[in-house]
């Protein structure tokens, strides 16, 4: 028998933990022109044990997916790991930019090149959040927005 002892559990209660909390909940999405234009719901939970969060999307179209979101204290960043019902999965990094959660990573194109990703989630004073997520096909020379969407809490009830 041995008399070592078995490794500490992580302990996810710093302050680092809680960057990303202003996003936990139920959410309808908006977008649009005027902002009014379903694009869909999502849920973002805690687990159990504080150490991630958990998006669960349902676009109104009919697409879905499931990020797994979590601070990764060993390198001190931000990381999402997104898998998408067409398939895509999609890896970012990144942390709070003048209060923002900003994460990046880069997928590959059909045409063998590489298209960059950037997401960014702004919380507002109304406890709303807006998502944009943009795209560069050039090495980040130019941007382009793929998706805006402004989330609005459910009504409990």
């Amino acid at each position: 028998m041995s008399n070592a002892t078995p490794p500490t559990p992580m302990q996810c209660t710093g302050p680092e933990h809680r960057q990303f909390d202003f996003w936990l909940g139920e959410w309808e999405v908006h977008g649009g022109p005027d902002g009014t234009s379903h694009l869909g719901d999502n849920r973002i939970e805690r687990s159990d044990n504080g150490c991630w969060l958990v998006e669960h999307w349902r676009g109104a179209s009919g697409n879905h997916g499931t990020s797994t979101n979590a601070w990764d204290a060993q390198h001190r960043v931000w990381r999402q790991f997104w898998v998408g019902a067409d398939g895509v999965v999609l890896r970012l990094e990144g942390g709070l930019q003048e209060g923002a959660m900003v994460m990046a990573g880069e997928l590959p194109t059909p045409q063998g090149g590489t298209q960059l990703q950037r997401i960014r989630w702004t919380p507002q004073p109304d406890g709303s959040v807006v998502q944009q997520w943009d795209t560069s096909d050039d090495g980040g020379r130019t941007w382009t927005t793929s998706f805006r969407g402004h989330y609005r809490r459910k009504r409990s009830g």
